[in-house]
């Protein structure tokens, strides 16, 4: 215990980080994601065929290679957001997770039947319109699990960011042993904030399971 009270301030400092990447990449992620999961599943062959190339480029490239080109590349290329790596590790992220949370929203969407969408396109409806009003809502109901695994894997996943200059919760470990505290403590803790926060996510989904159960 005296471990995480005598650094307390470590603990808030990483943590606080640890959201702040978690958060602003995840909202980003999900709108891309909603944005490419459209792309998939558009009757335009060219948005299809963009949609597929940024999905399987992406996410069979590393997270870590990736955030190594927002570190070290993408500030040479004067670009918003290059003097700051916690900036640039949010757009990093958001754009690996953006891949995996679009095939999960496009599994959601394959749920709905396609008679739906057909009688959407019979009363002249565009497919922007159909897509917002009519297979959105009902393939977010399928898809709550699968994105929330998504999230799960996004938490865990800007651990890899204190490899690239971003003092979070992953980089807590290695500041503490720079202050003669033990390993094993140490990482003891860390995981116990990271399984806090995954125990926190699962309730939202459990939540959110329940109340769309019960409003269909």
């Amino acid at each position: 215990m005296n471990i995480l009270l005598d650094n307390l301030d470590l603990f808030v400092d990483g943590f606080r980080t640890t959201l702040v990447l978690f958060i602003f990449s995840a909202v980003f992620a999900l709108l891309l994601g909603l944005v490419v999961a459209a792309c998939r599943v558009s009757p335009v062959t060219p948005l299809r065929a963009l949609g597929t190339i940024y999905v399987n480029t992406v996410r069979n490239t590393p997270l870590t290679l990736i955030l190594f080109f927002f570190a070290f590349g993408y500030p040479r290329l004067d670009l918003p957001g290059a003097g700051s790596y916690v900036v640039l590790a949010i757009i990093g992220l958001s754009l690996y997770t953006a891949t995996y949370m679009a095939e999960a929203i496009r599994s959601g969407i394959n749920t709905v039947p396609v008679g739906q969408a057909e009688a959407a396109r019979a009363i002249g409806m565009p497919f922007s319109m159909t897509m917002i009003q009519v297979i959105m809502p009902q393939a977010l109901r399928a898809v709550v699990p699968p994105m929330m695994n998504v999230f799960i894997a996004l938490l865990k996943n800007t651990t890899v960011a204190a490899g690239f200059s971003v003092a979070e919760a992953g980089a807590i470990r290695a500041n503490l042993s720079e202050r003669g505290e033990p390993a094993m403590g140490s990482m003891l803790w860390v995981i116990a904030g990271f399984v806090m926060l995954v125990l926190i996510l699962s309730g939202v989904q459990r939540w959110f399971e329940k109340k769309w159960s019960l409003t269909r």
